[in-house]
């Protein structure tokens, strides 16, 4: 048995059997990523709605800094973070930096346009088909906006699902904020960078095992949830 096959078949093992080190860091990355991926929601699916509901000055700008930021740069954001949250930044104070809620405030970030960019999208194409019987109740801009919300839920799971792919598989913001610290800002996509590194294949292997897996589920996630949208 050669390195590699070593490597696979101890990877195997530690995913097999749970190692506590392993779970660890598989948590973790879940939780920010999670935590990430509602507070990005919560924000951008109204944002998004309002954005395709109102007329305003600069909307088509606005429009385009969305869409826009869908292809922000994650090195970039984790750089904005930092300097936020360092000691001389405005938010220095507060001591989030190197920590789990500085992760989370980066990858917010980063789903953040993507959702409300989606949102906004899937809510003008609605907006132009029932606009007319929204009209006709006189519904306000924010029940519309709840309305619309409400029949292109379907579309906006996939757009949550898409923003989860996003944060789950983020490397470089995170390494920036978090720091790679052991037991606190560990994640899997920094860990196996930084297991690579060190020559410790096994843990790298193991973490990419698991993290494949979730990237399978969400989109075998996205497939069903379009189907049951064709099928409604």
């Amino acid at each position: 048995m050669n390195e590699l096959q070593a490597a696979l078949l101890t990877a195997l093992k530690l995913v097999v059997a749970g190692d506590a080190g392993l779970i660890e860091i598989v948590l973790l990355s879940l939780r920010v990523s999670l935590t990430a991926v509602i507070l990005a929601a919560l924000i951008g699916m109204p944002l998004g709605a309002l954005v395709a509901l109102k007329q305003f000055p600069g909307r088509g700008g606005v429009v385009t800094l969305l869409n826009s930021l869908m292809g922000l740069p994650p090195v970039v954001v984790g750089l904005m973070v930092y300097l936020l949250l360092s000691r001389a930044g405005p938010l220095g104070e507060y001591g989030l930096l190197f920590t789990p809620n500085a992760m989370i405030i980066a990858q917010t970030l980063l789903v953040l346009p993507i959702i409300a960019a989606l949102t906004r999208q899937t809510v003008s194409d609605l907006n132009h088909e029932f606009q007319d019987q929204l009209r006709s109740y006189r519904v306000s801009t924010w029940n519309a906006a709840l309305t619309l919300l409400w029949e292109g839920r379907f579309s906006l799971f996939t757009a949550v699902l898409a923003g989860f792919g996003r944060a789950s598989a983020e490397v470089g913001a995170v390494m920036i904020v978090g720091g790679n610290i052991n037991h606190v800002t560990r994640t899997m996509t920094t860990a196996i960078a930084l297991e690579t590194s060190k020559g410790d294949l096994p843990l790298a292997l193991g973490l990419g095992f698991v993290l494949v897996g979730i990237v399978i589920m969400v989109n075998a996630l996205v497939f069903s949830v379009q189907r049951l949208e064709s099928r409604a």
